[in-house]
């Protein structure tokens, strides 16, 4: 870990950030920072954890409300100064309740949830799903 931990490029105050992604669904849940100790006791743990730069401290995501994120690997970018966390997370991401962080899109000047959108999503993906499924096992009837 610690030849790993060298080649990083870490900001001036010896952070550097890191993407959460769910590792089966790919969907980013968070962003947040990460320093040498944090990486460590991630990668020690299984468990998730970063640095707090509004408390100043070690942040175990969960600790309080439960909702860990298990990290299945770490990935680092091509330039060694960004991190992509692979986690299976235990409950909701984001603070507010929501399964990601990033539960809001940008519609003109306004922010509405996207997730009202992502289930728009889902259900033309289950449609697709049935329609290419009929397609290949084509049944009488039906």
């Amino acid at each position: 870990m610690e030849k790993i931990i060298n080649m990083l490029k870490f900001d001036s105050n010896g952070l550097i950030p890191a993407v959460v992604q769910n590792k089966d669904t790919k969907e980013i849940l968070m962003v947040a920072y990460m320093n040498a100790d944090t990486i460590r006791q991630t990668a020690e743990t299984g468990r998730a954890t970063f640095w707090s730069r509004s408390r100043n401290e070690v942040w175990v995501k969960g600790e309080t409300s439960k909702n860990y994120m298990y990290v299945d690997e770490i990935r680092v970018d091509c330039d060694c100064d960004c991190l992509v966390v692979l986690a299976v997370p235990a409950g909701p991401a984001c603070h507010t309740g929501n399964r990601t962080c990033f539960y809001r899109s940008v519609s003109g000047d306004s922010l509405v949830n996207a997730e009202d959108k992502e289930d728009l999503s889902d259900v033309m993906a289950v449609d697709q799903a049935v329609i290419i499924d009929r397609k290949k096992t084509p049944e009488q009837g039906r």
